[in-house]
């Protein structure tokens, strides 16, 4: 008989937040597959669980995901975790699931904490509908394209970013998507949790006085659909942004004069002038 895929939900902070579930899950699987597997042991020493460890992340996880699925095929049951938070949400788990689907074992979720909705719930911001968009891309080109799609979605956005990123995320959002407001969560569940309820330029101005610490949660506003009357020298900005951002002249003229309903050869004469 094949084994069973748990995935379960691990704090993403305080430690004390993990289930009693998710606690019976780790205890009774045959082995863990773990993100981090030293930051998996703090947490089963915190407990007093001893297990099995499997290493499966980013760059090992055809292969370990593949060993995974054999074990479960031999009988053997796996939970899989990551360092904080649910795995196979913004996670290789999602590979695995998929594996364990097309082999037609089971795979069961353990729900935990996850930092997503965790800072949704505190941001203030419409809840009904948002989107999840990760971790911008380091590219500066491949972050601004990914921004601009997002200039006219009206749902809440959810961001992760790291400290060191957090200041040219801000300002690229700012640029982007203009001044709107923005909910900045820092440590979430931990000694230090903080969260700023405030706009994408005071949000700019406060953590460039003040040095980022931590991982932190982004949650902006949506569009508001106002109708906005662009002139000539906005469209060119925009199209020099776009530019800048690795663009070619006449993609930046184009994807310009669609946002702002200038023609785009007025846009384009302008930028080689």
């Amino acid at each position: 008989m094949a084994g069973k895929l748990y995935l379960v939900g691990t704090p993403i902070g305080n430690l004390d937040d993990l289930s009693p579930r998710a606690l019976e899950a780790l205890r009774d699987a045959d082995f863990i597959a773990a993100e981090d597997t030293r930051v998996t042991m703090k947490l089963l020493n915190h407990f007093g669980l001893k297990k099995p460890l499997l290493s499966y992340y980013e760059h090992n996880k055809a292969e370990s995901g593949k060993k995974i699925v054999e074990r479960l095929q031999g009988g053997e049951s796996c939970a899989l975790v990551t360092d904080a938070g649910m795995p196979a949400i913004s996670d290789p788990g999602e590979d695995l699931v998929r594996l364990c689907a097309q082999g037609g074992l089971e795979v069961l979720a353990v729900p935990g904490p996850s930092a997503v909705v965790t800072a949704l719930a505190l941001s203030g911001l419409p809840t009904g509908r948002f989107t999840f968009e990760g971790f911008l891309s380091v590219s500066k080109s491949a972050r601004f394209q990914h921004l601009d799609s997002l200039r006219e979605e009206k749902r809440t956005m959810v961001f992760y970013e790291a400290p060191h990123k957090l200041l040219q995320t801000l300002r690229d959002m700012l640029e982007v998507l203009g001044d709107r407001p923005v909910a900045v969560c820092r440590e979430l569940t931990k000694l230090h949790e903080e969260t700023l309820r405030t706009t994408l330029s005071r949000a700019l101005a406060h953590f460039t006085e003040n040095e980022p610490r931590g991982e932190f949660v982004l949650v902006v506003e949506g569009a508001r659909g106002e109708a906005v009357s662009a002139t000539l020298e906005d469209a060119v900005a925009l199209a020099r942004q776009l530019r800048d951002a690795g663009m070619s002249l006449k993609d930046a003229s184009r994807r310009a004069s669609q946002r702002t309903g200038i023609p785009k050869n007025q846009i384009y004469d302008a930028l080689i002038e």
